[in-house]
């Protein structure tokens, strides 16, 4: 049958333009990115979350070309961030900073969990690794966890645990060590990291087991003195504050930090933002950066990576099964 000559060219255009648009999302690909990255962080301006990932976010937007911004999203101890990150369009234009407590114990609060960290995103890598400081307000007879445990003992409920909140990451902390240790310290939880910082530099509060980022300014001024670890071994960045596992054999609580994207974002986008991480994480003033926030540079690749979170979920679950702890 003969083709009348428009017919033959609109199919032609048809043909055309279905090529360039299958091309369309390799070509996006290979540009990317063309426009900023949302780094969503589950936690205020100003935490330890928000200081570590304010460090690589700057060198990052340098490395990959375009500006990666920030976007607090705190709450429901992570689980707002982590919602919305689980429902953005996966398009790698969309990234959140994962950490222990918005990833695995936020979502075990939950009564009815609304996204499982293992299946849904999809994983980048880990950066960092960040120990938990025992700190007490230097006016205490405490100069190492031996001595922390007599005085515990002996004040019982006048001994006072300082935490960011119900289900943050120096409450589990400070729990998990008082099992460990064997001793009851009076939980007082507080409206944030920074506030329950303060209250053991007053005094109004005694202690606390916090992420290092958030105390490491002021062990330096001696307005707290550092006792101990989480780590099971004390690296370069922590001078010589020896780990709590020295008197408590075994123990480990510390806390990870690492990048996920929605699930389904291309593959080729997330290899890209990968190697565009690794190469962030080795220049020196991001290395300088975390060593002042007294946190290792640990670079673990995605399946790796997925097994820490599935590791931190299971010992976190049985945590706060312990502690009776649910979501309000």
């Amino acid at each position: 049958m003969r083709r009348h000559p428009l017919v033959f060219g609109f199919t032609l255009l048809l043909t055309v333009h279905g090529v360039a648009a299958a091309a369309t999302p390799a070509e996006a690909v290979k540009d990317y990115p063309e426009r900023p990255v949302r780094l969503m962080v589950p936690n205020a301006p100003g935490s330890s979350v928000d200081t570590l990932s304010r460090i690589v976010a700057t060198s990052l937007s340098q490395v990959l070309g375009e500006q990666v911004v920030i976007d607090n999203r705190p709450g429901a101890a992570g689980v707002i961030a982590m919602e919305i990150a689980k429902d953005a369009t996966p398009d790698g234009y969309t990234l959140i900073s994962a950490t222990t407590a918005a990833s695995t114990v936020a979502r075990t609060l939950q009564k009815n969990p609304t996204f499982d960290p293992v299946r849904d995103y999809d994983y980048v890598l880990q950066f960092a690794e960040t120990p938990n400081i025992l700190v007490v307000n230097p006016s205490l007879p405490i100069k190492s966890v031996k001595e922390l445990v007599a005085y515990a003992n002996s004040k019982g409920a006048e001994f006072r645990m300082a935490s960011a909140g119900a289900g943050s990451q120096s409450h589990l902390a400070g729990a998990f060590f008082q099992q460990a240790a064997h001793i009851n310290s009076l939980h007082v939880p507080y409206k944030g990291g920074g506030a329950s910082v303060a209250a053991v530099i007053s005094g109004e509060s005694h202690w606390t087991l916090t992420p290092a980022p958030a105390v490491m300014s002021h062990i330096t001024a001696g307005r707290l003195r550092a006792i101990a670890h989480s780590l099971p071994r004390t690296p370069s960045v922590l001078g010589d504050i020896p780990p709590i596992a020295d008197s408590i054999p075994g123990f480990d609580y510390s806390g990870w930090q690492g990048f996920f994207f929605p699930r389904n974002t291309p593959k080729a986008i997330i290899r890209k933002m990968h190697d565009a991480v690794v190469q962030t994480m080795k220049r020196p003033e991001v290395q300088k950066g975390m060593a002042l926030q007294a946190t290792t540079i640990v670079i673990r690749d995605a399946g790796e990576f997925r097994q820490v979170v599935q590791d931190s979920m299971e010992k976190n679950a049985k945590l706060v099964r312990s502690l009776g702890l649910t979501a309000n």
